[in-house]
């Protein structure tokens, strides 16, 4: 079932900007970044219940796709996956598709599995690792289930 609510736009200007080319093209324009794909994960907020959107590269495996909290190697974890372990239902828009998903976080050897085919996919998130002392999490995006 889509989410439902109003968007409140990120603070993060790039990132505004790109989810505003994609959503506006209808998922034809903008979804690429430095020659790679890019996605559009919406969460909602856990403080504010708006709907959030952010660009992450797009890591997808047989219908399942990954969204890496890398934040750049940040210190911290980006907002959006706070919300997404607060509330798992989440939408993907890839191109111009939109799914509706539900996300959990991977663990052992899953993670791992995850981890390299999101450095396959790009490889700048080897080196974001390298930059911060936390464990980047991989939040897998899994199909939801059909409402009956």
């Amino acid at each position: 079932m889509p989410l439902a609510g109003e968007y409140e736009p990120g603070t993060l200007e790039f990132s505004r900007k790109q989810v505003e080319q994609i959503e506006r093209s209808g998922g034809t324009r903008g979804v690429s970044t430095q020659g790679m794909s890019v996605i559009v994960l919406t969460t909602v907020g856990r403080k504010s219940g708006k709907l959030r959107k952010s660009p992450l590269m797009r890591v997808e495996h047989d219908g399942v796709y990954a969204a890496v909290a890398s934040l750049g190697g940040a210190p911290k974890h980006p907002l959006w996956y706070h919300n997404a372990i607060a509330d798992p239902r989440v939408e993907v828009r890839d191109g111009e598709q939109v799914f509706d998903m539900i996300a959990r976080e991977a663990a052992g050897e899953e993670r791992e599995v995850w981890w390299r085919r999101a450095v396959e996919a790009f490889p700048n998130y080897a080196d974001y690792q390298e930059r911060t002392e936390r464990i980047i999490p991989v939040l897998l995006l899994e199909p939801a289930p059909e409402p009956h």
